[in-house]
């Protein structure tokens, strides 16, 4: 108690309290005595509430400035992402007509219902029917942090989100179990698809993908669904269930729906010859 007391009663170290005795003693404390130290003061004061106020003035003068550009750059982004909406738009309607003259075209040359096949194996049209719905999803506890687990590799690590590996892997083995057409969020799948990741986000046909991924896969429901889960591809998502918290869900539907591809390119072709007729 008597050590808190002193502290208390000499918060204050003695050294500075000499100091600042002494200062006062000869003058140099306090407020400055001279007219030239005052002058010198004063113009000081001034000259640091000048600065303050030519401050405050141009930030309110450059405040609408910065307003008025910043609602012009959101209504040229408004201006631009409709005009990309419009130009999209007129693609789609563009890829219907072409689609609808080729198979006028094809059906004039004997060949539709052999086009129409190829046209749903090859993507390029819609097609609905009975198939399975497969949700694949992230870990409830998912980071993205790295922490050099048994599934990392090339910069990955277990973190219980899903890969592009782990898709390219279901899709492969819904194809290998009987699937007709394959769809990813929405975005049809085709022999020239590309499932990739960049950075964290997985891409199919460079376009990003968001969790929970649902994949729609037209087929023999029940067998599909049969055959895909008693597959390695099955079995391997299964273990990621186990193994790594990621959560799937696998149920047959009676009419699975699918959209055609956004580009079907072709990439060789050949003119049709008699001996291809026969």
């Amino acid at each position: 108690m008597s050590l808190l007391t002193n502290v208390m009663d000499h918060s204050l170290d003695d050294g500075y309290a000499e100091a600042a005795a002494r200062k006062r003693t000869d003058g140099a404390g306090g407020m400055p005595r001279t007219a030239g130290a005052k002058v010198v003061l004063a113009a000081g004061l001034v000259l640091a509430a000048l600065v303050v106020t030519v401050g405050a003035v141009q930030a309110r003068v450059a405040a609408p400035v910065v307003a008025k550009e910043r609602e012009e750059l959101i209504d040229r982004i408004d201006r631009e992402t409709e005009a990309a909406d419009r130009l999209e738009s007129t693609v789609d309607k563009l890829r219907d007509e072409v689609s609808t003259r080729q198979q006028a075209a094809l059906k004039q040359s004997g060949g539709g219902e052999r086009a129409d096949l190829v046209g749903i194996l090859a993507g390029a049209v819609e097609v609905h029917g009975p198939g399975v719905k497969l949700v694949v999803d992230d870990a409830k506890e998912a980071t993205s942090g790295g922490g050099g687990g048994p599934r990392e590799t090339a910069g990955f690590s277990d973190t219980g989100r899903v890969r592009d590996r782990d898709m390219q892997r279901v899709v492969n083995g819904l194809w290998a179990s009987g699937a007709e057409a394959v769809s990813i969020n929405g975005q049809r799948l085709t022999a020239l698809s590309a499932i990739r990741a960049a950075g964290e986000a997985i891409l199919v046909d460079n376009k990003p993908l968001v969790p929970p991924y649902t994949v729609l896969a037209v087929g023999d429901g029940k067998n599909l669904s049969t055959r895909f889960q008693d597959s390695a591809d099955g079995l391997y998502l299964n273990a990621l269930q186990e193994n790594y918290g990621i959560r799937t869900a696998i149920s047959v539907v009676d009419d699975v729906r699918l959209p055609a591809a956004p580009s079907v390119i072709v990439r060789t072709a050949q003119p049709r010859t008699e001996k291809d007729a026969s």
